[in-house]
């Protein structure tokens, strides 16, 4: 097998053995033998177990930077677009439910995010990209959501951090709620789906 093809397996391997179990409680052998090779070759590939979750977090990031809108949008330079979308508040909404999706349907960020919710007491690291992934970078977007739609008079002017915790946190209760019982994603994506439009009833102007 190929020394690449190799590593991934190992990755992915480990991903799993992460996301159910947790780092700590993970041994080399488990990861070997998840993949059908000896420890030894194991070690050809990563240095030691350490080196395998640097690996994935880097790859968690990455996706993460390519995939994710609360990482990549920038809503001044959204602003500043000549040709920029209208950003109505159905629009909004399906941007909104589409994110919501991808989070839960991804195979690898539906894992890493289950793995951080599990390390983020054990490990600092992972407890930096936990705070990360889930409150400031899903903060961050909001905040600037609302106030995109209060200077283009879709909203009306109040405390935009404070509409943005409105909107956003409760979501991230109901995906977190999908995790754990994922048979119910359908009954949260209506909820959601009503949420959004209840925020817009009440601060629209």
């Amino acid at each position: 097998m190929e020394r690449g093809n190799t590593k991934q397996e190992i990755l992915e391997a480990s991903l799993d053995l992460f996301s159910v179990q947790g780092f700590e409680a993970t041994s080399i052998s488990q990861i070997a033998n998840a993949v059908g090779i000896r420890k030894a070759s194991l070690y050809s590939h990563f240095e030691n177990k350490q080196a395998i979750l640097d690996a994935l977090v880097k790859d968690v990031l990455d996706q993460y930077a390519e995939h994710s809108i609360f990482e990549k949008t920038d809503w001044d330079e959204y602003d500043n677009s000549e040709d920029k979308p209208a950003l109505t508040p159905d629009a909004a909404a399906q941007m909104i439910l589409g994110q919501i999706r991808y989070i839960l349907h991804d195979p690898h960020i539906s894992k890493a995010r289950k793995m951080l919710a599990m390390e983020q007491f054990r490990n600092a690291e992972l407890a930096k990209l936990q705070t990360k992934q889930n409150y400031a970078d899903v903060m961050r977007y909001f905040t600037g959501l609302v106030k995109h739609l209060i200077r283009n008079g879709i909203l009306t002017d109040d405390d935009p951090e404070i509409m943005a915790a409105q909107l956003c946190l409760p979501i991230s209760t109901w995906i977190n709620l999908c995790d754990r019982e994922p048979d119910r994603e359908q009954e949260v994506m209506e909820v959601v789906s009503r949420h959004i439009q209840q925020f817009f009833r009440v601060y629209q102007k």
